[in-house]
């Protein structure tokens, strides 16, 4: 059956963005003076927590020295989220590939699209900007974002809204996802989901999804997530 909407995870799934979110977050520790500088081993690790404020204070009890508080912590996110803006603004991230053939050719059989993202606002608004070269609003009829709900993946929070915001049920709707997380927040929604594992989630398992792809290529795409301009 063919799905009235898709809904998207934004991080890994879209694009490879965690090296850019990496970046980030080193800028902005290195500009408050903070001695932290995550390696690729460390961010791998605490990608299992979602959500940028969570990551810092779970690294910080970790360490188990003496660390920002969780006010400073929320202002180095709003800092950090500046810096990744800037770094998409460069122009070197793509989507996956994929991903902007399977959209334009949903959006031209009348699939509706959405977004379901541990990540907040911003950060998608700089994605759509630096990959499509439009708003997100523009490519995307609903966004619910991690910073809207109470409780970020592995809840299914996100997803909750983004059918609550599409006024559909899951069964009408695929989901889109690039990690365990993401796919027990979806499944958690009953949504079918479809992974394509990225570069941080390429060891994980991925038991209870529908379908488990390289990448979004036509090739590779199963037959409910083919489309025409007839449906």
């Amino acid at each position: 059956m063919t799905p009235k909407a898709l809904i998207f995870d934004v991080d890994g799934t879209l694009a490879e963005t965690e090296e850019a979110h990496r970046e980030a977050f080193n800028r902005a520790f290195t500009e408050a003076g903070l001695d932290w500088n995550w390696s690729v081993e460390d961010y791998g690790r605490l990608l299992k927590t979602t959500g940028g404020k969570e990551r810092m204070r779970r690294h910080r009890d970790e360490i188990g020295a003496d660390g920002p508080d969780d006010e400073t912590i929320a202002a180095l996110h709003l800092r950090k989220t500046e810096l990744y803006a800037g770094i998409l603004a460069s122009g070197e991230l793509v989507l996956r590939p994929g991903v902007a053939d399977l959209i334009a050719a949903a959006a031209a059989a009348g699939v509706r699209l959405a977004v379901a993202t541990t990540t907040n606002l911003p950060n998608v608004e700089a994605l759509c900007r630096a990959c499509w070269g439009r708003a997100a609003s523009e490519v995307f009829e609903v966004i619910a974002a991690g910073d809207e709900v109470a409780a970020k993946k592995p809840a299914p929070d996100v997803f909750l809204l983004s059918l609550e915001r599409l006024g559909l049920p899951a069964g009408d709707c695929i989901a889109f996802e690039d990690s365990l997380n993401g796919l027990r927040s979806a499944r958690g929604a009953g949504l079918r989901v479809a992974v394509t594992p990225s570069a941080y989630t390429a060891d994980e398992t991925f038991a209870g999804a529908e379908w488990v792809l390289p990448d979004l290529l036509a090739d590779h795409l199963p037959p409910p997530l083919k489309f025409d301009s007839h449906g």
